[in-house]
């Protein structure tokens, strides 16, 4: 068969997915000035966001073998459009409560975006190829160049159009997932389950090791990923004082495009995966700890930007990494790979967040504040990134303790 229209379709849908983790943060605060949500219920639609997507990963762990794939697969990006559009429409249809609207929006888009960090990766995988990783490389590298398209796009529009506008924006990228499906709609699909027998038949104790050890590894740099991605727009306003608009176009969209180039250097020339990772566990480590220590505006500036490459294949060449040392790995392997990703994802801004709440209302940061010119909210968040240098950091001793364990295996 041929499948590159199949291709063509992951490939939209990934990139169409950006919209569900990238444009609701950037309307938080528009959401704040006209219906008055507070913080707290603002931070609560990125916890529903990654809990409903954990969810949808343990699902598809235990019961893949129950669903029809193929067909989720199909109507996956109308899902994500449904989801949106009851976002947009917030205002209009659940006019006095229009949290509700927003809370029932993330809801559906998450289950969207759970289904597809679950089955677009072993779609690709699922496809005959001479360059798998390579593939799977460019796959998520369309992700990163969503999420600077969302950014852009967002950012021009609300300065023209004005922020009480934001329900047009969101029907915009409603619409886009809808291209996703009719390609799925038009396309052969891959047998993705071919893994499942082999995985009965050498499922064991060495299995699930190699499994754990995959599992930690994008854990680890899911959190590195993610808290960069999710503090840095907050990060350069309140600690560097930088406009956020400015922040936004030049901090976010950077980090978005270095992500997105990397993933594709790697898709072009890439090879070695376990040192790929080895060298973006650490140099997203060195990054963490400039922007924790660091004073100087333009260094702490470029660390921030910087981790952008470092961390861009921490989370595909963790997958690429289990696919090429975990045979025979089926759907519930993937879903695995991603509740460890989106537990990443939740768990670590969250620690980042309380790290940075603690330490600005401590002793320890008021007595620092009297000596250095620093607020107490800059080294609450300086902390917070210094906590998160840990992340990186004991993925590479995970990673290391990996590929010991698999070349004992080989070597056997």
């Amino acid at each position: 068969m041929n499948f590159k229209r199949t291709k063509l379709a992951a490939y939209s849908a990934y990139f169409t997915m950006s919209s569900i983790f990238s444009l609701p943060p950037l309307l938080f605060v528009t959401f704040r000035n006209l219906y008055g949500i507070s913080y707290t219920l603002l931070g609560t639609l990125v916890l529903t966001n990654f809990v409903t997507q954990l969810t949808v990963d343990l699902i598809f762990t235990v019961f893949s073998k129950h669903f029809n794939v193929k067909k989720i697969v199909r109507i996956m990006p109308l899902i994500t459009c449904l989801g949106l559009l009851i976002y947009a429409l917030a205002p209009v249809i659940f006019a006095s409560r229009v949290y509700l609207g927003l809370l029932t929006g993330t809801v559906i888009f998450s289950v969207a975006a759970g289904l597809s960090e679950v089955l677009l990766s072993p779609v690709i995988a699922a496809i005959p190829s001479d360059t798998p990783d390579r593939d799977m490389s460019m796959l998520h590298s369309l992700y990163a160049f969503g999420v600077f398209t969302v950014v852009v796009i967002t950012t021009v529009f609300m300065k023209i159009f004005g922020h009480e506008n934001w329900p047009y924006l969101t029907v915009f990228f409603a619409l886009l997932p809808v291209i996703a499906s009719v390609l799925f709609m038009l396309s052969p699909m891959p047998d993705m389950n071919k893994g499942s027998e082999e995985n009965a038949a050498t499922a064991g104790q060495k299995r699930a090791l190699s499994m754990a050890l995959c599992v930690l590894c994008i854990f680890f740099g899911s959190c590195a990923e993610n808290t960069m991605s999710s503090w840095m727009s907050g990060f350069m306003e309140k600690s560097l004082h930088i406009d956020k608009a400015m922040g936004d176009l030049l901090g976010m969209a950077a980090f978005a495009i270095l992500l997105g180039l990397t993933r594709i250097g790697y898709a072009r020339f890439g090879k070695n995966i376990a040192r790929v990772l080895a060298i973006g566990m650490l140099g997203a480590f060195v990054c963490y700890l400039f922007a924790g220590l660091s004073n100087c505006v333009p260094v702490v500036f470029a660390a921030c930007i910087l981790t952008g490459i470092f961390t861009s294949m921490l989370w595909p060449g963790s997958l690429i990494f289990m696919e090429e040392n975990v045979p025979g790995v089926g759907v519930a392997a993937y879903a695995l790979m991603a509740a460890g990703g989106d537990l990443g994802a939740s768990f670590a801004p969250q620690l980042m967040g309380a790290v940075t709440d603690a330490v600005s209302q401590s002793a320890f940061a008021a007595h620092l504040s009297e000596k250095t010119a620093l607020t107490l909210e800059q080294i609450g968040m300086k902390c917070g990134m210094l906590v998160t240098s840990l992340f990186p950091i004991l993925g590479f001793v995970v990673l290391l303790i990996a590929v010991s364990h698999f070349k004992k295996i080989k070597s056997r």
